[in-house]
């Protein structure tokens, strides 16, 4: 049962970080769909030529997310990781239907249909591997820590990589990622981790041969150089790079001519490049500022991982940092074309129902921690 006295540990800053980024979220989403329109247009003209259908899908979403969070915070997290289990092998089931009669969407087959709306199991699969993993790496007791000792959790997080690393190399980076940070802060030695890259590096040329798809070697061969194909796997790094140049210093007003995504230019601009309309609309100044918030989040979760009662708490914070970190350097970073493009959403601010509970739930699980610091004082 849930004890109200925990409340005085929750961080209500960090839940107000996280509602203005999802604020700054919805209205890049309601800039990128909406219409061309003339200069000469009424206000009323302009203002009619929102499409908000996006718009009021992401407020459900983050309504739906938000309830995610309570129901999180009021379980104990050991409590949670007592079903570790059971929703880990559920999502790896998952998993396996899309692999079987998953709906293909952009040579990417990662979504289930069920009626209007589509469930994406990879994104639940990373909350599965943090609580997991967490669960599995805080038993080991060993003070001088083998690689036999961090394998059972390494196979946890390999078993979903098999299955998305052909429809979803991005979402298997994460995981990677998340894994690696993960075994970090359990100690693992550097000789251990410079072997897992070195391991990478000797894997790379039989993934590119038989894992990757073309289009995946495409986007790799476009981030090396964008200009190889400019109209076509090119075309997405050079419109997004245009549309944040433009947005210069302040950005553009939404009241005054047609930006990049309203012209169709700017692809997926309400989930892969949101953060290339954020930065066209509300320039430099606007682009800055999203990252400053993302700064804060980052911060103040390393501090609750600093402060939980338990290696259990600690890691589980961990894991969600490097999910969010993975998701933040890549997807803006490709924005730039400085990163491979691999259709990483935005954390908060990308369109998205289960990327956005995934991502309250993850939310949820930090909050936990931090609000079961330490015992409560009578």
């Amino acid at each position: 049962m849930f004890d109200k006295r925990l409340i005085k540990n929750l961080d209500f800053f960090l839940i107000f970080i996280v509602i203005l980024l999802v604020g700054i979220g919805i209205f890049g989403i309601g800039a990128a769909k909406r219409l061309p329109s003339e200069g000469g247009d009424s206000l009323i003209d302009i203002l009619k030529s929102f499409n908000l259908r996006h718009v009021k899908l992401q407020f459900f979403w983050l309504i739906t997310g938000l309830f995610l969070m309570i129901i999180v915070i009021s379980m104990d997290y050991n409590t949670i990781g007592d079903y570790a289990e059971v929703f880990y092998w559920t999502v790896i089931a998952l998993l396996v239907i899309v692999e079987v009669a998953g709906v293909a969407r952009g040579q990417a087959q990662r979504w289930i249909a069920i009626g209007p709306f589509s469930l994406q199991p990879p994104e639940f699969a990373k909350i599965a591997c943090i609580i997991i993993g967490a669960k599995t790496l805080s038993k080991i007791e060993a003070e001088e820590r083998k690689f036999k000792d961090f394998l059972p959790a390494i196979v946890r997080f390999v078993i979903p990589v098999i299955f998305v690393i052909q429809h979803d190399f991005g979402t298997s980076m994460v995981l990677i990622i998340i894994l690696m940070g993960m075994l970090f802060v359990m100690g693992m030695s550097y000789k251990l981790i410079f072997g897992f890259l070195g391991a990478g590096a000797v894997a790379a040329p039989i993934m590119w041969f038989n894992f990757l798809t073309q289009e995946q070697k495409d986007r790799i061969r476009v981030f090396l150089n964008p200009g190889l194909d400019p109209n076509g796997d090119g075309y997405n790094v050079i419109q997004s790079v245009m549309a944040i140049g433009s947005g210069r210093i302040t950005g553009k007003s939404l009241l005054s001519g047609n930006t990049l995504s309203q012209l169709n230019y700017l692809p997926e601009p309400h989930t892969d490049f949101i953060y290339s309309v954020i930065v066209e609309a509300l320039g430099f100044v606007g682009g800055l500022a999203v990252i400053i918030l993302y700064a804060t989040i980052i911060i103040r979760s390393i501090q609750i991982a600093g402060k939980a009662k338990d290696t259990f708490g600690q890691l589980i914070v961990i894991g969600v940092v490097c999910m969010q970190m993975a998701h933040i350097f890549e997807n803006i970073g490709m924005t730039m074309g400085i990163m491979p493009i691999t259709g990483i959403p935005l954390p908060f601010l990308s369109y998205g129902g289960s990327f956005m509970w995934t991502n309250m739930i993850a939310l949820g699980l930090v909050l936990n921690v931090g609000m079961r610091r330490q015992k409560i004082k009578f």
